[in-house]
């Protein structure tokens, strides 16, 4: 019932994961993720303890493929799918033979994507859009990678949910889209409007330091990307020094 791509990026070093699938609130069933421990995704009929179970033993030291490995073992593990990746960009995954339809899963360097009750070629897809912009920060080419894979049909059941999680640094990214007739594509919309709002609280900061030569190009970025926002065009006048 759900796709999804987890990722590290070694230069930043961030580590993320974006997930989409036919059911209710995705982001609160399937993926979660640690700053300095990893991102792990539990999907098919996994209990939503899994994930945190996996998260659990890269905390107390196990390897990524130990982690997921042991969780596997567990009683019930066919019809189960797990992914993991740890903060220093080690991966692994499971798919129980179990999984319903088209299912499983693709290993690389720092990535790992995966899926069950797929169209057909959804895997390739997810892997084929996580490679197109290798340079793109690591919340784009994950959410990339997610809209490749609902171009290729994504959950063949449907659509409803997806979100996207990134950590690593002093703010993470965290955006969910829990009902919606296209989620991914609304998810990049939220990203978008995300990254506007980090801009634009650069700007303020730089504002109230009295720097206006560094604030205002930063306001002109944001309202660029989000022209309608209530916050940003709110604060606008006084960060441009046109207030009545």
């Amino acid at each position: 019932m759900t796709f999804s791509v987890i990722a590290h990026d070694p230069v930043s070093g961030w580590t993320g994961v974006a997930v989409a699938s036919c059911v209710l609130a995705v982001g609160a069933r399937v993926a979660t993720a640690r700053r300095g421990v990893g991102v792990a995704v539990g999907q098919a009929s996994s209990p939503l303890w899994h994930r945190e179970a996996v998260l659990d033993l890269l905390a107390r030291g196990a390897a990524p493929k130990e982690a997921v490995a042991a969780v596997a073992a567990l009683p019930d593990a066919d019809d189960r799918q797990l992914a993991v990746v740890d903060a220093s960009g080690r991966v692994a995954a499971w798919t129980g033979p179990g999984c319903d339809g088209e299912a499983g899963h693709r290993l690389g360097e720092h990535v790992s994507v995966q899926g069950n009750t797929l169209a057909d070629g959804v895997v390739d897809a997810l892997w084929a859009g996580w490679t197109v912009n290798p340079a793109e920060p690591l919340a784009e080419r994950l959410l990339a990678a997610l809209a490749a894979g609902e171009a290729a049909g994504g959950d063949r059941r449907g659509r409803q949910s997806a979100a996207l999680f990134v950590v690593g640094g002093d703010e993470p990214v965290d955006l969910r889209v829990d009902d919606a007739e296209a989620p991914v594509a609304e998810l990049g919309r939220l990203l978008t409007v995300d990254r506007a709002h980090r801009l634009f609280r650069e700007a303020y900061g730089c504002w109230r330091k009295g720097d206006a030569g560094e604030a205002v190009p930063l306001l002109r970025r944001a309202q660029e990307l989000a022209p309608g926002d209530g916050l940003i065009a709110a604060w606008a006048p006084r960060i441009l020094g046109v207030e009545d």
